[in-house]
């Protein structure tokens, strides 16, 4: 029991080092729900995360059915600041909708890209940064493991990017093409217990007749360092789509930097009815370097050392001096 306590000390005190900065020891993604997290990935990082999806949907009124697979992509990448980073995302999609509502069903072939979207995201509220309460408790296991009430404040970061749309799009609405604006409202909330709480509120393709209000609850948990479990609810309004789509799923930490996930989505409703079922893996390259310290005279922690060093070799050189004179 001693050596479990102290495994879990020694996780809580690396935690609370990675809390005080967005860099973490381990790949932290965006997958495999569709929320964003409010943190980013760190200074000197660049992220992959992609997957695949199926597509079934079919609309009882209207007599159609819709069958394909898709392909969702991020690549991001944390610069400057800790807090910033800015990435690039996208859905492909390709499938045959089925037309049943004549005499002869006729099929007709679709493929585009249902968002690709450039844009940034910066952390403006982190509720532990530099906070005693982030300090694990070196002591009590339970203490570690019990309800915090600053828990319920959440980290909070902005985002503002524009989409790129072609005209026609069969996944967009008639009059949308083009750029157009998407910003959004990331919360967070860390609680004891491996359980975490991300919050989005979205406002896409602004200044279109369409555009469209999202917001996206997910909530995760964590079982083993390795293994995690989520559940997230996703609704969408607008008068060209409405709809509220619920994902269940998990994913599995192979190494710090690779990571595996599988969820399925579907809704409550034949207008259409939607279930897919997807996979996918998030991979990071760590170039991430600490920043030196100031010491307050100017000088880095690795700068000060050099001039230890360097007068430590003229005082052993005096003192051989010293020895050649006797």
């Amino acid at each position: 029991m001693r050596v479990l306590k102290s495994i879990f000390i020694l996780l809580l005190v690396l935690t609370y080092n990675s809390a005080n900065a967005q860099y973490t020891e381990v790949i932290n993604s965006n997958r495999p729900g569709l929320s964003e997290s409010a943190f980013s990935v760190g200074t000197g990082i660049v992220q992959f995360e992609a997957g695949a999806f199926t597509v079934k949907e079919k609309h009882t009124p209207l007599k159609y059915e819709v069958a394909g697979f898709g392909l969702d992509f991020s690549v991001r990448y944390g610069f400057l600041f800790e807090e910033l980073e800015i990435a690039l995302d996208g859905v492909y999609q390709n499938d045959k909708i089925t037309q049943n509502s004549s005499l002869v069903p006729f099929e007709d072939k679709r493929s585009n890209f249902r968002n690709f979207t450039l844009g940034a995201k910066y952390l403006v509220y982190d509720p532990y940064k530099n906070a005693e309460e982030a300090k694990p408790n070196l002591y009590s296991y339970h203490a570690n493991r019990k309800f915090q009430w600053k828990s319920l404040i959440p980290a909070v970061s902005i985002y503002a990017g524009a989409n790129f749309d072609t005209k026609n799009n069969p996944y967009t609405a008639p009059d949308v093409e083009g750029v157009s604006p998407k910003i959004m409202i990331a919360t967070q909330n860390n609680f004891n217990g491996g359980w975490v709480f991300v919050m989005n509120l979205i406002k896409d393709r602004i200044g279109s007749e369409y555009s469209d209000f999202q917001y996206i609850f997910t909530l995760t948990h964590s079982f083993t360092p390795q293994w995690v479990v989520f559940g997230e609810a996703q609704g969408i309004n607008s008068d060209f789509y409405a709809d509220n789509i619920f994902r269940f799923g998990g994913a599995y930490l192979w190494t710090k930097d690779f990571q595996l996930d599988a969820n399925i989505a579907f809704n409550t409703k034949d207008t259409p009815s939607v279930f897919n079922i997807a996979f996918g893996a998030s991979y990071r390259i760590d170039f991430h370097k600490d920043k030196k310290i100031d010491n307050g005279n100017g000088n880095t922690g690795k700068f000060k050392k050099k001039r230890k060093n360097k007068k430590r070799k003229k005082k052993k050189k005096a003192d051989n001096n010293d020895s050649e004179g006797l």
